[in-house]
């Protein structure tokens, strides 16, 4: 099938024209079709010998209308976004359940660094969304992500193909972690009725139905339920942080909340660093931004979508986190702030608002990747735009492959705040820094050749300095940020790798006896204590036990630990792995035989 071979190779380049040579672009003679000179800093330029895309009405426009017109035949239209649609899928992406990371960051920073990196975050990552935006104007035949990353890294399909495994990588970690999190609240609100894995499970399938869709259009209605209710979900955390009497695990001892203005003092880098990942993770999310403008009507409208989108989390962002760090104070901080509040049931109607989110942000994210596979597999077919069985199945196919690894996923990364350091760390680095740094610098030198920040005085010189120190940011994400990852793993703040080995292994033989709970006597010492749930396995003999219990007060982690102490010290032959899920003061534990 041509259409087929001709999809899966990564966008050809063009570099004097700009302009992409898969068969359904533009025809050479609106590609030879020069517009009007357009500076993307805002200003007009003259003499210019390259090729630009103007803002204010040529090729952009041309080049997006005859993609609408060509797929005015079709069943199935992708270029129907108006710019509104458009932030509401940049609301249901930005405001979702990271944003109660913010008071734990603030209370590691203090809440005068804290608000400060919030609002100076967000202005970079607002600037980088824009010369996004403005890439993406010079080049309409953009699809996503990956096609910028191999435009520039010097036309390279190894450049095409490492950018599509960090973007893969990425978003299925961000399905991963809403699996995570969807699970822990079906396992609270159903007092683990069943286990941690099957949840997860459960969310995937859920998760799975709702991907189904095709364009970013539908799935834009469904978005803005899902910002409106986390925003409720949020206000309410913070009123019911502020009439609670005190926090969760208050006791006289460590004394009423204590806020602070700048970071205590004893605060690591490690912490620090930890805690501005956290908040730099929640803004940047420019890697879905070039497939959200290739679906619009009007691309040259974005900037008002991701503009609105960056004034509503600044404001969101910093009233939560301030408002719910003074009401729980450095002592009783857990991440998310949702495990903080004292009240269970005020926990469980604050949270249970944020369910919307945590399924659709994870659909989001699948939705953007299951596009880039199918767009490559079936561009210039008729499958693409029309309803096919050919077409849906394999679109389902795709989801559904991308849903089982965010399952597998969800149940060796059990960590939420961690778990966001390590995404930003090796993903964001590149997705959030790096690329628009350079994307920066080649649109400059296409303009006005590789010495730019020479002849353009003072301002060429400023964008230069500020782009590249963008790409140095970036490289510190990338390093001392996965340092900071490796030292958390090191103390022990992440799962050892044992118990991922260990998951790993048994997870064939769990899938086929999930349904088929097993009562093991030997453990009923521990079972009288917590509700646990264990499954015996067919081969080996050998057997894994989830447990859980929510009243820390009444039997407290160290009793806990010491009940099972003497019983493995009976038991030599069986091993303990504890951990802890923060959202709800969960303790966990699994048991398995050697």
């Amino acid at each position: 099938m041509a259409g087929l071979n001709n999809s899966t190779k990564p966008v050809s380049w063009d570099h004097d024209r700009h302009t992409d040579t898969s068969p359904d672009l533009s025809d050479k003679s609106d590609q030879e079709q020069k517009p009007k000179d357009f500076d993307v800093e805002g200003q007009g330029r003259r003499g210019s010998q390259h090729h630009v895309t103007a803002i204010d009405g040529s090729s952009t426009t041309e080049s997006v209308g005859r993609q609408i017109d060509m797929e005015q035949e079709n069943t199935i239209k992708y270029r129907t976004c108006s710019w509104q649609k458009t932030a509401a899928l940049l609301f249901s992406e930005y405001i979702c359940l990271a944003i109660m990371s913010f008071p734990w960051s603030y209370s590691i920073l203090g809440l005068v660094p804290g608000l400060i990196l919030t609002v100076v975050i967000a202005g970079i990552v607002l600037y980088t969304s824009l010369i996004t935006w403005r890439f993406c104007l010079r080049h309409p035949e953009v699809r996503d992500v990956c096609d910028i990353g191999q435009y520039l890294f010097w036309d390279s399909k190894i450049a095409w193909w490492a950018t599509a495994v960090m973007f893969l990588l990425n978003n299925t970690f961000i399905q991963g972690l809403h699996c995570v999190v969807g699970a822990e609240y079906l396992n609270t609100m159903s007092n683990g009725a069943i286990c941690t894995v099957a949840f997860s499970a459960i969310v995937a399938i859920i998760s799975f139905f709702f991907s189904l869709p095709r364009t970013f259009s539908t799935l834009s209605k469904v978005a803005t339920l899902s910002a409106f209710f986390t925003f409720v979900s949020v206000i309410l955390a913070c009123v019911f942080a502020g009439i609670e009497d005190h926090p969760k695990g208050y006791t006289p001892a460590k004394g009423n909340p204590i806020v602070l203005a700048i970071p205590a003092k004893g605060t690591t880098f490690v912490q620090g660093m930890n805690a501005f990942l956290n908040i730099s993770y929640t803004f940047i999310g420019q890697i879905t931004l070039p497939s959200f403008i290739a679906e619009m009507k009007e691309p040259r409208d974005f900037w008002k979508s991701v503009t609105a989108v960056t004034v509503a989390e600044i404001i969101v962002f910093s009233l939560v986190g301030a408002v719910t760090y003074v009401y729980v104070g450095n002592q009783y901080m857990i991440a998310p702030a949702f495990g903080s509040i004292g009240d269970d049931l005020y926990k469980k109607v604050s949270f249970s608002f944020m369910i919307p989110t945590i399924i659709f942000l994870g659909v989001l994210y699948a939705s953007v990747s299951a596009r880039f596979i199918f767009f490559r597999l079936f561009e210039g077919t008729r499958h693409k735009g029309n309803n096919t069985v050919v077409g849906w199945a394999s679109w389902a196919a795709i989801l559904a492959a991308l849903w089982v690894a965010a399952w597998i996923i969800a149940e060796v990364i059990p960590f939420f705040s961690d778990l966001l350091s390590i995404m930003s760390s090796l993903f964001d680095s590149f997705f959030g820094f790096i690329f628009w740094g350079t994307a920066y610098i080649r649109m400059r030198s296409d303009d006005y050749g590789p010495q730019f920040y020479k002849t353009r005085g003072i301002r060429g010189w400023l964008g230069f300095i500020f782009n590249v120190f963008l790409i140095l940011v970036g490289f510190f994400f990338l390093g001392p940020g996965t340092y900071v990852s490796h030292l958390l793993h090191s103390r022990g703040a992440i799962p050892k790798p044992q118990m991922f080995a260990f998951n790993l292994l048994i997870l064939p033989r769990l899938l086929l006896c999930l349904w088929s709970p097993a009562t093991v006597p030997a453990l009923s010492v521990v079972c009288s204590l917590v509700p646990a749930m264990a499954y015996k396995f067919p081969r080996g003999g050998d057997f894994i036990c989830f447990a859980c219990f929510r009243s820390p007060e009444a039997l407290g982690l160290g009793d806990f630990m010491t009940v099972m102490t003497e019983f493995l010290s009976a038991h030599r032959h069986l091993s303990l792995v504890p951990y802890r899920y923060p959202i709800f003061s969960h303790y966990w534990f699994t048991i398995f035989q050697h």
